[in-house]
């Protein structure tokens, strides 16, 4: 790990990238207990959005919750995250409302739009696809999507080569090998037929 790499890190004991990882999966795993418990609050809003991700991060990372501020080689330019995330959600309000998309497609279009914003400076897959399973259900009163399908998409290469080609096809317009990826489009569709 670099310098840069280690920017805002709260744990002075943290130097290896398995050592982060150990620390980033535990402060998930109690971020996803904080959003079990009920509560007040709509993840179709952009300080929940931060919150969410402060909870779920916050323990590591200095900058958790924060919207980034500096270009990187993904997402859009910083000053235009709070704008675009509030179209997105938006978006997803009323996708949602108006049933322009069946529950699955409207959260891998939540969960694509908010990873190509990539709004921190860290962490937006994982916070992105919880974000799309909390609005699946809450909005849509849906199990959640299983991403990994049984496999950790920080340590199989194979699983995370597929959902990342499934993302950069999503980028040109075409979502069908993500919905795949989550077990809906054509293979979904065709596994639905059969059973």
């Amino acid at each position: 790990m670099t310098a840069d790499d280690l920017l805002g890190l709260k744990l002075p004991h943290v130097t290896t990238r398995g050592q982060l990882d150990e620390v980033e999966q535990a402060n998930v795993a109690q971020g996803l207990r904080w959003l079990a418990r009920p509560r007040r609050g709509n993840i179709l809003d952009d300080a929940f959005v931060r919150t969410l991700h402060r909870r779920l991060f916050g323990d590591v990372w200095s900058w958790a919750g924060t919207y980034r501020l500096s270009e990187t080689n993904i997402g859009i330019a910083p000053h235009e995250i709070a704008t675009q995330l509030r179209v997105l959600l938006d978006n997803a309000r009323t996708s949602c409302a108006e049933s322009v998309y069946p529950p699955l497609e409207a959260a891998v279009r939540l969960h694509h739009r908010m990873v190509q914003i990539h709004p921190f400076p860290n962490g937006n897959g994982r916070h992105a696809r919880i974000a799309a399973d909390e609005f699946l259900k809450r909005y849509c009163d849906h199990p959640p999507i299983e991403w990994a399908s049984g496999y950790d998409l920080q340590r199989d290469s194979a699983r995370r080569d597929a959902y990342l080609h499934a993302l950069r096809r999503a980028d040109a317009g075409d979502f069908e090998a993500l919905l795949e990826f989550v077990g809906e489009g054509a293979a979904g569709e065709s596994a639905k037929a059969d059973g």
